[in-house]
């Protein structure tokens, strides 16, 4: 009789857990996710595509921390169990909204939505779990109504689970509070614990791996039944970024937050909410590229007149000392400078400083000549001395250049040609000593005309002990987008967070680095199948300045660098369209072009903004294909880059307007290219196409192509 009564009741609690779900599923119906209460009110969901488990029941919940500063202080509780549901409401989203820049003129934002309505008896405390379901995709987020029992709390841990359903293989970056620039590994997710070690790049500038199976988001995986799944955040303001660490024993993943220097994880106020938690899938690789969930989650923009943010195609003083060995100081007589009491005036230049009036002059002529908007100038300002290194707080001034920098008279200049110079502020990590000068680091810009800045956070986290990723540090990266706003300035933010759709928000956040870019090829270089596995991760949240566009890939050809970049020269070109971004940099030498000239016509004529996109095939870290039609015109442009093992392209040009003949210029590896023993073999054809017909390209060893479709 006891036996049945136990049965019994596993029975009915069973019944009542179903009883208790509840299921909200995409506007297709492919995708599903279901909510309820399990054990001891403990939040859980799970979710299906067309059927298949792609993240199996996982809990949700917040770890709080005892702290004094808490509303609790140290008689602090948890929001991990303990839940009643109160109510819940399900509605249809369906706009579709024009972004400032983009891959496509118009963004569909189509959901469904599920708002979970949670109290927790024991403490008085709600709060609402709220699901977004697209076809390609969900997003979660926990938000905090303000309350009596809930203002003010300090996040010890969010513990969001992720179980996977199988051991899918994974493209994947160590878990690290202060850097992306790591080279990413492909495994099981088994395998991650026995790659972990040589997978850090434990040379950076900045390392903080957390644990041995610890991930960076976005985290791309593809299961053994064709699912494609990628797991990332989107929307990250006021909030920690999210890392992920595996347990390996059930393959499931969890919510790891950057810390402060407290070792906190998030100081909130309610009413607040997190960041969303997103899971794209689909079984066609092709559908994770063109996937706008990311950006949809993010707010309408903030900036009333966006008129002055513009797509930008740059050159600059940077190649020639990332790779060239020159460099950013102006002297080699001081070992220590304090701003305002070092005297410049009377140094002796060292002769290899490359940021001088003269040699800029011939980069805005450059620039002029081949129609790029505007010139990037590293090293033009005073303290790169010992900029480095030293926890040194007031290391620059953004204001004062070096002696042999004219300012005005460059300025000048390059308007007279039609182009702009870009503003460089490296922070070396500083954030209170950029803060402090920010204000009349932009009103010198408004002065000079400049419209755009490339920040950069290089070294160790001032103030001390605090990491790149962290809810403060996140909180200073929006402030400095935000101010700049207010003086027309466009901001490329280099070390920062990863980007999670915030472009969409503050448009004039036009790009970011916050992954390993193409300056690694001058330090070794990076695996060929790099290049096609980071638009499956990185740039999900956002586009990249990554700097493509190295045609003189044999570095020892121009000085004493012996790397080579791990791309043939064609697979350079198609860069530009397989890594999105509204800001491009050509960013090899003025005189290199000069000998590849044919070449770099394609690098001059791809546009940098877009009405509309085609991701044609794709593969992670095998190979991407992509098609885009430039704004305003009827013209496109088709990139095809492969990683390490060579690509036939079969390439149907269906997306072409009908009626049309388009003049086609292909550029092509050569039949013997190949990126370590014949890099810059490569061949340029015309023809006259239309649409419904076909190409056959074959890509080489880390080679590509890259084809002007230009409208007749």
């Amino acid at each position: 009789m006891k036996k049945t009564n136990i049965a019994l009741i596993g029975l009915l609690m069973g019944w009542a857990s179903i009883a208790n779900a509840q299921t909200v599923k995409s506007p297709n119906g492919n995708v599903a996710v279901t909510f309820s209460l399990t054990g001891n009110g403990v939040p859980t969901y799970e979710m299906t595509y067309k059927g298949k488990a792609v993240v199996k029941p996982s809990h949700l919940g917040l770890e709080l921390a005892k702290d004094k500063h808490a509303s609790k202080g140290m008689d602090e509780t948890s929001l991990m169990d303990g839940f009643e549901k109160t109510g819940t409401k399900t509605t249809t989203f369906d706009e579709t909204w024009k972004p400032v820049w983009g891959e496509t003129a118009t963004i569909r934002n189509h959901y469904n939505e599920l708002e979970v309505d949670l109290n927790q008896p024991s403490s008085k405390r709600n709060i609402v779990i709220r699901f977004r379901v697209y076809d390609d995709g969900m997003g979660l987020r926990y938000e905090f109504p303000q309350q009596p029992e809930l203002n003010y709390f300090v996040i010890k841990e969010e513990h969001t689970q992720f179980a996977m359903a199988g051991d899918h293989t994974a493209w994947w970056l160590p878990g690290d509070y202060d850097t992306q620039e790591q080279e990413t590994q492909e495994s099981k997710l088994s395998e991650i614990r026995k790659r972990f070690h040589d997978a850090v790049n434990w040379s950076n500038s900045s390392v903080a791996v957390f644990s041995e199976t610890g991930v960076q988001t976005s985290l791309q995986m593809k299961s053994a039944d064709g699912l494609y799944i990628n797991i990332h955040e989107a929307a990250c303001a006021n909030y920690a970024t999210m890392h992920l660490n595996l347990d390996d024993k059930t393959m499931t993943f969890e919510s790891w937050l950057t810390p402060d220097a407290t070792g906190r994880k998030g100081f909130m106020q309610t009413p607040c909410e997190t960041p969303w938690r997103t899971v794209m899938v689909s079984d066609d690789a092709r559908d994770m590229l063109a996937n706008n969930l990311i950006l949809n989650l993010n707010e309408p923009c903030k900036i009333e007149d966006t008129s002055w943010i513009h797509p930008t195609k740059y050159c600059g003083v940077w190649w020639e000392m990332i790779a060239g060995g020159k460099s950013w100081a102006y002297t080699d007589e001081f070992s220590s400078v304090k701003l305002g009491q070092t005297d410049y005036a009377h140094a002796k230049p060292n002769g290899h400083h490359p940021a001088n009036t003269e040699n800029v002059k011939k980069y805005i002529d450059f620039a002029a000549a081949n129609g790029l908007d505007q010139v990037l100038v590293e090293g033009w300002n005073i303290g790169w001395e010992d900029w480095f290194g030293h926890w040194k707080d007031y290391v620059f001034d953004f204001v004062t250049p070096y002696p042999d920098f004219d300012i005005k008279g460059l300025n000048e200049y390059a308007h007279s040609k039609g182009v702009k110079l870009m503003m460089h502020h490296e922070t070396s990590s500083s954030t209170q000593n950029y803060e402090r000068h920010m204000e009349e680091a932009f009103n010198l810009m408004n002065k000079y005309g400049y419209d755009a800045v490339k920040t950069g956070y290089v070294g160790d986290i001032i103030p001390r002990g605090d990491h790149h990723y962290s809810q403060s540090m996140n909180n200073h990266y929006l402030h400095v987008i935000k101010e700049a706003a207010k003086h027309h300035i466009m901001v490329n933010g280099h070390e920062a967070t990863r980007p999670t759709g915030l472009c969409r928000t503050w448009p004039n956040l036009v790009g970011n680095e916050s992954a390993r870019g193409t300056e690694y090829e001058a330090f070794g270089g990076s695996d060929p199948n790099h290049t096609v596995i980071l638009p499956f991760t990185r740039l999900q949240g956002g586009p990249m300045d990554y700097t493509p566009g190295i045609l003189e890939t044999q570095l020892s050809t121009w000085c004493n660098n012996k790397s080579y970049v791990h791309t043939t020269l064609v697979g350079q070109l198609a860069l530009y369209l397989t890594m999105y971004s509204p800001l491009q940099m050509a960013a090899d030498l003025p005189e290199n072009y000069q000998k590849y000239n044919d070449a770099f016509q394609f690098i001059k004529d791809v546009a940098v903004d877009w009405d509309d996109s085609r991701y044609l095939e794709a593969e992670p870290a095998r190979y991407v294909t992509v098609a885009r039609k430039a704004k305003g015109t009827n013209n496109w442009f088709v990139g095809g880059k492969t990683g390490i093992a060579p690509h036939l392209s079969i390439l149907k040009l269906d997306f072409l307007d009908k009626g049309r003949k388009y003049e086609a210029t292909i550029y092509a590896d050569a039949k013997d290219a190949d990126y370590e023993k014949n890099p810059k073999a490569y061949t340029i054809t015309k023809r006259t196409v239309k649409k419904g017909d076909v190409l056959k390209l074959q890509e080489v060893r880390g080679g590509g192509f890259a084809i002007s479709l230009k409208a007749l």
